[in-house]
């Protein structure tokens, strides 16, 4: 065991990518770094710059800092004190999967934190407590995995589980952010108990079409990025957003929401002008996709 310091960067994601809905995720090239140390003067303290640091809390009760406690306290760790500073560039509460680089952010700490390779923390588990804490496995799996990612559930024992893969080297992401939040689950609050089964099979259609356009083929990336199954039911309630991505698709441009927004994402080979000029009001923000998930800097 080491008390450390040791930093970790963490990218942002995009979850479901039009039609893959709670499986499909995406790696993007904005990284948070989070450094922690276990200190010996009691109590925990946190230290944060850039997003969101005017709003959250600074103890024990910070998401880095709580799920940091938790991890090293089932590997068997004494924690008698905390110490953990940020450096926060994803925006919040936008559908780039803050949340999520904040819990991996902690579970690959306590990784290291209680032994590194010899820590009872393995990959698997990094992941299993990662999904724990934060409920989405597919904003997960990219932040840990890096790249693109399919997460799935177990059949039989409801593990999460995921595989990455690589992406065709033609294709960028960009993100148009808006100035508006949207919380996850005030958005899963808007989608229907039941959808009908000509929405879900046109649905799974185009997230296996999505897989093989973004591996593959992106000139599919139209069609493979047209969703029924919770888009329609969300964007009402984000006009801008909604606006945004009708424009960019008349445009023959494959935009879709950033996991439940408002943020838009924007899948192509292309430059950012199109998109730019499409876009008043949003940060347009050209992005790479990024092969590297969360990694120690130190």
């Amino acid at each position: 065991m080491s008390s450390g310091p040791f930093t970790v960067s963490v990218p942002a994601t995009s979850a479901n990518l039009g039609p893959g809905f709670d499986s499909l995720g995406l790696a993007l090239g904005l990284r948070d770094e989070v450094t922690a140390e276990i200190t010996d003067d009691g109590g925990v303290v946190v230290e944060m710059q850039g997003e969101g640091a005017g709003d959250l809390p600074r103890d024990e009760t910070h998401l880095i800092a709580a799920t940091l406690l938790r991890a090293l306290r089932d590997a068997g760790v004494d924690v008698p004190g905390l110490r953990v500073s940020t450096v926060n560039r994803i925006p919040h509460g936008r559908g780039l999967g803050s949340s999520a680089a904040a819990v991996v952010a902690a579970v690959t700490l306590a990784r290291s934190l209680s032994g590194g390779d010899d820590s009872p923390i393995s990959l698997d588990r990094q992941f299993d407590l990662a999904v724990s804490v934060e409920g989405h496995p597919d904003n997960v799996a990219p932040a840990l995995l890096g790249g693109l990612t399919i997460a799935w559930p177990d059949i039989a024992t409801g593990k999460p589980r995921a595989v990455p893969l690589k992406v065709h080297p033609s294709v960028r992401a960009i993100v148009c952010v808006p100035n508006e939040q949207m919380s996850t689950v005030a958005a899963r609050g808007l989608l229907p108990a039941q959808v009908s089964h000509s929405d879900a099979s046109a649905t799974a259609a185009r997230s296996a079409l999505l897989v093989h356009a973004l591996t593959s083929d992106p000139s599919l990336l139209l069609d493979a990025t047209a969703d029924l199954l919770h888009q329609p039911y969300r964007l009402d309630s984000m006009p801008h957003s909604r606006d945004l991505i009708a424009t960019l698709r008349g445009r023959g441009v494959a935009a879709t929401l950033s996991g439940s927004g408002p943020t838009v994402l924007v899948l192509t080979t292309d430059d950012t002008d199109a998109v730019r000029s499409a876009a008043p009001g949003f940060e347009v923000r050209p992005l790479e996709i990024e092969s590297r998930g969360a990694y120690l800097l130190s």
